[in-house]
């Protein structure tokens, strides 16, 4: 099994909406390890570590967000997997 790893920038209405609760559950739900946090400039950052069909599985759901989530982009960086553990908001 490949393990790949993402980092992902979220931009729109991202803060304030349980964005990161959301992500953290799902991530759960898809066995994806990580982490993400709110960025001062108002975007949410997060890191997807995990199989191919789930990190883009987490990618895509970070392009709709929960219900009140309003995304205007998600930016994707690949990175190599570092062994991550869990999925945290930090």
């Amino acid at each position: 099994m490949v393990i790949i790893r993402r980092r992902v920038r979220v931009t729109g209405r991202v803060q304030g909406v349980f964005y990161r609760d959301s992500c953290r559950r799902e991530a759960n739900r898809l066995s994806v390890a990580g982490w993400v946090t709110n960025r001062e400039d108002g975007s949410v950052e997060a890191v997807f570590e995990g199989t191919r069909y789930a990190v883009e599985a987490m990618i895509g759901w970070c392009g709709r967000g929960p219900a009140h989530a309003w995304v205007d982009r998600v930016e994707v960086i690949e990175e190599r997997p570092i062994g991550e553990t869990g999925f945290q908001i930090v």
